[in-house]
This record gives C-alpha cells, structure tokens and sequence, in this order.
C-alpha cells in the first residue's frame, strides 16, 4: 500500500526560498496581482510558486496542475471550501477553469 506524500513532506523537498521577502503574481500586462509574503501563513504557498517559476518560469495550465499536486491533501480541502484557499484556488483557477496564467516577480529580502 503506498501513501501519497503530505504537505509538509513535499515542502521540504522545494527549493529553498529564505532570502525571499515575496512573490508578487503578474498578469499578462505585469499588473499585479497578488502577492504572497514569505511569512508564517503563507511560506508555504510563496515555496509551491516558486518552485513552479523556476521549473516552467511562469505559471499556465501545466504548472497550476503540478502546484495543485504539490499542495497535497490541502487541494482538495480547497475544492471542498472555495475560498479557504485562496492561492489553491487561484491554481484551480488557472488548471481548471481556463483563467489567465501568471508570471512572478521576487522581492529579495533586502530589496
């Protein structure tokens, strides 16, 4: 019997992200969108973007399915209670709905 890999497994095989102070999310016009800070509450989400920016270097369809993955058993509470998640929904959005996908821009730490 094999068990999937919780949250907190996959977060700590994700690239390292402490001299990041945020992830500003971007439309297709660089307007933001939304930004992620890299603090208690939301580390975890700012280390799933990441890690898709680096691997795809923007987030379309294909990227918001591989974060929904990475979220783990936390995706399908989101599905469950749209709007508790509120960046697990925005992957939804994206890999499921057919919404717009986004670039990323990083605020460093000593930026």
């Amino acid at each position: 019997m094999t068990t999937s890999a919780s949250f907190k497994d996959i977060l700590a095989s994700l690239p390292d992200t402490a001299g990041i102070a945020a992830l500003v999310l971007l439309d297709e016009h660089d307007e933001p969108q939304a930004r992620l800070e890299n603090q208690p509450g939301t580390a975890g989400s700012v280390k799933v973007y990441y890690a898709l920016v680096q691997r795809f270097g923007h987030i379309d369809r294909t990227a918001a399915q591989e974060g929904l993955a990475l979220y783990a058993e936390h995706t399908t509470d989101a599905r469950l209670n749209p709007g508790k998640h509120p960046n697990i929904d925005r992957l939804l959005a994206i890999a499921e709905a057919g919404a717009p996908g986004l670039k990323a821009r990083l605020v460093l730490q000593n930026d």
